[in-house]
């Protein structure tokens, strides 16, 4: 499984998904979460697969692929519910 955000950086939720990426790490959860830069290539094309259109966006995706759960808007999910299904 890997987990990916979908932001941008110098916006008014930037600072906020920062956060949590930092807290989720250093609450101990397995793995860790892939930030990209929604005006960047590489995650204008993530975008673009996943069919994102609200953002920040956290994806929990399978190895192959496929989306398991995903999160769209400003609110963003407890670490934990993030942490269960990222390792289920």
């Amino acid at each position: 499984m890997k987990v990916l955000v979908l932001y941008r950086p110098n916006s008014e939720h930037g600072r906020i998904v920062e956060e949590f990426i930092r807290d989720y790490q250093r609450a101990g959860h397995n793995g860790t979460i892939e930030a990209l830069n929604i005006d960047t290539r590489e995650g204008s094309a993530t975008a673009s697969l996943y069919d994102v259109m609200e953002y920040p966006s956290i994806i929990v995706a399978r190895d192959d692929g496929s989306i398991l759960r995903a999160w769209q808007g400003s609110i963003l999910p407890l670490q934990n519910e993030v942490a269960a299904y990222a390792y289920s």
